[in-house]
């Protein structure tokens, strides 16, 4: 077994490995950027790194700095969690290039199984259903619309790199063939560095079924059942569940041997998740879809899920420490037969979003009120504490709540008096959203599909739901004297910790690392000279509200726009969000471009 493991990641997941190699006698290194440095995971870690600025592309995605970092702990192997670089082909075979592990499956599974039309390959080999479509990249708006002729309309065009929903554009008619195929090339060079495509038919509304898969280096290959993440939004999954409310047994069984036959095929090792389609039918109440229902492989996630909590409730198999175990070289002590499901678990995100302004993230803010729920089967993974400011440079997740029980009636009833219990101020979050779900007539029922929250889901109730249930977001000063402070020091960028106490002395703003200028203003909790981004020449600043990337510019210098004009759109936590000009007036300069990369007060357009 290691003695040590880095954790390339932050927050929540981070802490949730970090409790897994502690429970088995392990001790763990953090790496952190300069936002994160008082982040709940550093504070947990046995040891911690900073590895750049706060900026991804120059901390938590630069490579180099993680494996120097791993270098200088002495680290064993490395765990990459979810988001970042956990799927990153190259990284994974920089790992294990070096004296440390990779704790995931092998670069080569990670390249087979990433890549779209390689996957749909080796799934149609091992004869697991795939959506009818191309497994060679299309080239030729011809190409759509003689695909179109033989399978009807709508297409999906998705890129090859692609997930999430980015780089997939839908064709509804011939004459969008052309235009949709270019875009989804450009996101797909721009967000992948790929501007392969791919066509599949595109269901309308399907259910969203994924299948948990362990594998170790034995030979042994095992299933741990199936989660339905039906409701999204955007694409993006807000509430994870399981079993499935809408599956027979006899489905349930065919699904989940095809994700371990696609497992076994492709040489898999370590955790993954085979995600699948399954087309919806018109149910009655009760009724559900029956062993002949068609499904679709959809794509492989190589890597721990955000949603795995679910399966380890139902299971009672920690996930995270088999992945660590299997890495070590262990075999599983457990056949598939002995893996039965008890009960139902439900999984609700707790992100730092507005859902009644279009879910729009947090720009700052402090917890001034952080007291999460407990009692018998409620769980919360999570690495925020009251008091700690929000960090919005990266994803919006603050917590999941796990709620579990004896059946989905019960785990619906428990999972209200969790959210109900759920106390958070300082913050908007979308905990209002998740208690009006509850008593959603369609979730309820479990008729819900991919579709139901962009389609269906009227705003004015979640208007009503966050007036009803929304908490204060101002956060509140505090000028008081103190005696104690805490000083984070680094030396050759490790992290240590010192207090000291002074009488009288006033209190050092969290997060001041006094290195001085040179770094933005954070929205809570840093500089105080209230500097944005430079930009020459005058007129009103349109300024990002968060981290992310530029899609879309929608404005060029001499325009004239009005207020609310949509000058650009950012995409930021894989959401797409309109940045809109506050008042009328002529466009003096466009300072971002299509793909560009900015940072939270970056000015975007001038306006005079």
């Amino acid at each position: 077994m290691f003695d040590k493991v880095l954790v390339a990641n932050r927050g929540e997941i981070a802490v949730r490995v970090m409790r897994a190699c502690r429970e088995l006698g392990i001790d763990t290194v953090a790496v952190y950027s300069e936002a994160d440095r008082n982040a709940g995971h550093v504070r947990y870690a046995d040891e911690a790194y900073n590895v750049g600025p706060a900026r991804a592309a120059d901390s938590y995605l630069d490579q180099e700095a993680i494996l120097e970092a791993g270098r200088k702990a002495d680290a064993d192997a490395i765990h990459p969690g979810y988001g970042f670089l956990a799927e990153n082909a190259e990284f994974a075979a920089n790992v294990e290039d070096s004296e440390m592990t990779w704790i995931g499956p092998s670069a080569d599974s990670m390249e087979q199984l990433g890549e779209k039309t390689k996957a749909r390959k080796t799934m149609r080999d091992a004869d697991v259903p795939i959506v009818p479509g191309t497994t060679d990249p299309v080239e030729e708006p011809d190409k759509i619309r003689e695909f179109g002729d033989e399978h009807g309309y709508p297409i999906a065009i998705k890129a090859e790199g692609g997930g999430g929903g980015r780089g997939m554009k839908i064709v509804r008619e011939p004459e969008e063939a052309e235009d949709q195929l270019e875009s989804a090339k450009r996101e797909g060079e721009a967000y992948f560095d790929n501007a392969n495509v791919y066509l599949e038919r595109y269901l309308e509304n399907p259910r969203h079924i994924e299948v948990q898969v362990v594998a170790d280096h034995h030979g042994n290959v095992r299933h741990l059942g199936e989660r339905d993440c039906s409701l999204q939004r955007r694409h993006q999954k807000v509430v994870e569940e399981g079993p499935s409310p809408a599956l027979s047994d006899e489905l349930r069984e065919r699904i989940a041997e095809a994700a371990r036959r696609g497992a076994d095929a492709a040489g898999y090792r370590n955790a993954g998740t085979f995600e699948f389609l399954v087309e919806e039918e018109d149910r009655e109440d009760g009724e559900l879809l029956g062993p002949d229902a068609n499904f679709y492989f959809l794509e492989v996630n190589t890597r721990i899920q955000v949603e795995h909590t679910v399966t380890e409730e139902l299971t009672d198999i920690d996930i995270v420490k088999w992945q660590i175990r299997v890495a070590a070289g262990e075999a599983f002590d457990f056949d598939q037969d002995d893996v039965d499901l008890e009960g139902h678990a439900i999984e609700f995100r707790i992100n730092a979003e507005n859902a009644a302004d279009d879910f729009s993230p947090a720009t700052g803010g402090e917890l001034t009120t952080y007291d999460p729920p407990g009692g018998i089967g409620v769980r919360v993974d999570d690495a925020l504490r009251q008091g700690d400011d929000l960090v919005t440079d990266y994803d919006s997740m603050v917590a999941k709540l796990i709620v579990h029980a004896s059946d989905r009636e019960e785990c619906i009833a428990r999972s209200r008096r969790a959210l109900a219990e759920y106390d958070v101020e300082g913050i908007p979050t979308i905990i209002p959203f998740h208690r009006l779900m509850l008593d959603d007539e369609r979730f309820v029922a479990g008729k819900h599909t991919t579709k139901y929250l962009d389609h269906h889901l009227d705003n004015e109730r979640l208007v009503d739901a966050q007036e009803k249930w929304g908490t204060e977001t101002e956060s509140t000063g505090d000028d008081e004297e103190v005696v104690e402070q805490e000083f984070t020091v680094e030396v050759n960028g490790k992290r240590f910790e010192v207090n000291l106490e002074q009488r009288g002395a006033a209190a050092i703003p969290a997060g001041g690392s006094g290195s001085g200028g040179g770094q933005k203003p954070q929205p809570a909790g840093g500089s105080d000279d209230g500097g944005e981004s430079v930009v020459e020449g005058e007129g009103e600043q349109i300024t990002a509200e968060m981290q992310g990337t530029i899609l879309d510019v929608k404005v060029e210098e001499g325009d004239e726009i009005s207020s609310g004009d949509v000058v650009c759109v950012l995409e930021a936590m894989k959401m797409e969000n309109d940045v809109v000009a506050s008042r009328g007036g002529t466009v003096t300069q466009v300072a971002i471009g299509e793909g560009d990369s900015v940072d939270m007060g970056d000015t975007l357009v001038l306006v005079d």
